[in-house]
């Protein structure tokens, strides 16, 4: 039996993936197994930001500079349609403020309008803490998908 190749995503098919959505999963080359785990995200001008905690086993990954795998999707509840990007790169803490900035304010923007004040747990912030916690003037890790060597989306029939 042959299988049946599902449809490749144009290049705007996948940039339109990226900007909609928010949440994504990273995969980490870990020690034995690969880690992987789930991430807000916000994407300002074809770049993939995320806020990491600066603990737990994604910072030992991460510090180790090792390539990770970032997957979107989007999916109906029955699965007949969806669509998912897969990229391959590195990560790097973003330094400069300005850039920093612009992150961390379209993450505090998209938690407000998409997602429960609880998610700011996974953030490494109190249960009762608002979203605009989540600032510039913190010391909070902002992270880039960077180096991107693959970027690769595939739909429903």
């Amino acid at each position: 039996m042959t299988g049946v190749k599902l449809p490749r995503m144009s290049e705007d098919e996948m940039n339109a993936l990226i900007k909609e959505q928010f949440l994504c999963r990273i995969a980490f080359k870990g020690d034995t197994y690969p880690y992987i785990a789930p991430f807000q995200y916000s994407a300002i001008d074809g770049v993939i930001f995320f806020h990491f905690t600066e603990y737990g086993k994604k910072m030992n990954f991460f510090k180790q500079g090792t390539p990770v795998c970032v997957e979107i999707e989007e999916y109906t509840t029955n699965l007949s349609e969806y669509r998912f990007v897969v990229l391959t790169g590195k990560l790097k803490q973003v330094d400069d403020p300005e850039e920093r900035k612009k992150a961390l304010e379209k993450l505090v923007e998209q938690g407000k309008r998409k997602l429960s004040r609880n998610f700011l747990v996974a953030h490494g912030f109190s249960k009762d803490s608002e979203w605009s916690t989540l600032s510039a003037d913190k010391p909070i890790l902002v992270v880039k998908l960077d180096e991107i060597t693959q970027k690769m989306g595939l739909k429903s029939p």
